[in-house]
């Protein structure tokens, strides 16, 4: 198997660590779409050079991560965080559209966290291990978990605060 093809088979099988950074990192489908291919140009790019010193999706995450991060710093602006449509719950069956809405102000409230609180409690909610984050973000393991533990308490509060004014 030639390099484009092992590199093309490596990207199948783990498509969705690109597809879950995008989610966090960019606002709309479009926008979305445009990181996913500019991480998949960054990671061709950087794919000859990788030497499995370390494991491919943890090397993923890093490419992915510093590409979308990269792309923000250039972009020198967040995007805009959009609320969950009003009508989108009448839509869906009844459990269906309480877990849509508990999960869509989840991901409203990490994307609200600096960009490395998102890479790190992305990489957390993924079961990757305080020694595999602290490798890709280049913290150290006891780092990774005071930032972890401040993470989380930020996240209660912010989902505190939206349960309280969705309830209002």
């Amino acid at each position: 198997m030639d390099l484009e093809q092992q590199f093309v088979q490596h990207i199948s099988e783990n498509q969705g660590i690109i597809h879950r950074v995008c989610r966090l990192y960019a606002a709309g489908q479009a926008d979305q779409e445009d990181l996913f291919q500019e991480i998949v140009l960054q990671l061709w790019r950087a794919y000859p050079r990788f030497r499995g010193e370390a494991k491919l999706s943890t090397w993923m995450y890093r490419v992915a991560l510093n590409t979308a991060i990269s792309g923000l710093r250039q972009a020198r602006r967040q995007p805009p965080l959009q609320p969950l449509s009003p009508g989108l719950s009448e839509r869906l069956p009844a459990g269906e559209a309480e877990e849509t809405e508990a999960s869509g102000r989840l991901h409203l409230a990490i994307q609200a966290l600096p960009q490395l609180e998102r890479a790190i409690i992305l990489l957390h909610l993924e079961s990757y291990s305080y020694e595999e984050i602290a490798d890709i973000t280049g913290m150290t393991p006891n780092h990774v978990g005071v930032k972890l533990h401040r993470i989380r308490h930020k996240l209660r509060a912010r989902l505190a605060r939206t349960t309280t004014h969705s309830s209002s």
